[in-house]
């Protein structure tokens, strides 16, 4: 048995990914191009755009949120929930319900 590329294949790309309907971008090209007007471009940019933020927890903490997220995908029914998904979802409800804005404010207070 011979490991050796065959007679078509160069030694070092015999392992390459090789898509046949796919045709390399012209000289300057990154992709798809998409007409915009003016106004248009920055209120989609600023809406399509995703800004990170980290956070560090204790040990304890990010164990307990691990066996949440654990519970709560066994309740959905699905084989995992992110954390991303649980600070998006926790976020969103933070910023549209005003009682959960004022508790956070007072829960925020107290550790000071």
């Amino acid at each position: 048995m011979s490991i050796a590329p065959g007679h078509n294949e160069s030694s070092s790309g015999g392992f390459r990914r090789r898509t046949p309907t796919a045709t390399p971008p012209r000289p300057g090209q990154t992709g798809p191009t998409q007409r915009l007007s003016l106004g248009q471009a920055s209120t989609e940019r600023a809406r399509d755009q995703r800004t990170r933020r980290t956070v560090d927890l204790s040990l304890a903490t990010h164990r307990a949120l691990d066996i949440w997220q654990q519970r709560a995908a066994d309740q959905l029914g699905v084989t995992r929930v992110t954390g991303q998904e649980v600070f998006t979802a926790l976020i969103e409800q933070l910023l549209a319900d005003p009682k959960l804005s004022a508790q956070i404010i007072r829960a925020i207070q107290a550790r000071r």
